[in-house]
């Protein structure tokens, strides 16, 4: 699995990075596949044939189990971080813009962990520029 960092895609931003990620993970197999599917409208640049699928994590078989894989992968990732940063209680929003989570960023600002570029990040930041000129 290749999990990307907060840096990463601050830097070339979600999309790019999950393409990228993409690529990444296709080259680190040990037998290249015959063709990768993707869910959604744009695939990465890759070594073998690829096919984008608009929902397809709810139409094919192969994309719904890499989904749900990657769900718990990042659902565990989001309780670790929740062990270092309690007061964002990732464990129990995983990081989605819940109006906990909005309210925690409000409270504590955004943990190292926060993407810069990420909405309310950014908006928090922004405030946080305008009270201190």
């Amino acid at each position: 699995m290749c999990i990307r960092d907060r840096a990463e895609i601050d830097r070339i931003n979600i999309l790019h990075a999950s393409l990228l990620a993409m690529r990444r993970a296709v080259m680190a197999l040990s037998v290249m596949p015959e063709r990768a599917l993707i869910d959604g409208n744009r695939c990465p640049v890759l070594t073998c044939p690829s096919q984008a699928i608009i929902r397809g994590d709810s139409s094919v078989p192969a994309i719904s189990a890499a989904s749900i894989l990657a769900k718990v992968a990042r659902d565990a990732k989001m309780c670790q971080l929740h062990d270092c940063y309690p007061q964002y209680d990732f464990a129990r929003h995983k990081g989605y813009p819940t109006a906990a989570h909005l309210e925690a960023l409000r409270r504590h600002g955004p943990c190292p962990e926060h993407r810069r570029f990420f909405a309310p990040v950014a908006a928090w930041w922004q405030t946080v520029l305008e009270v201190s000129s």
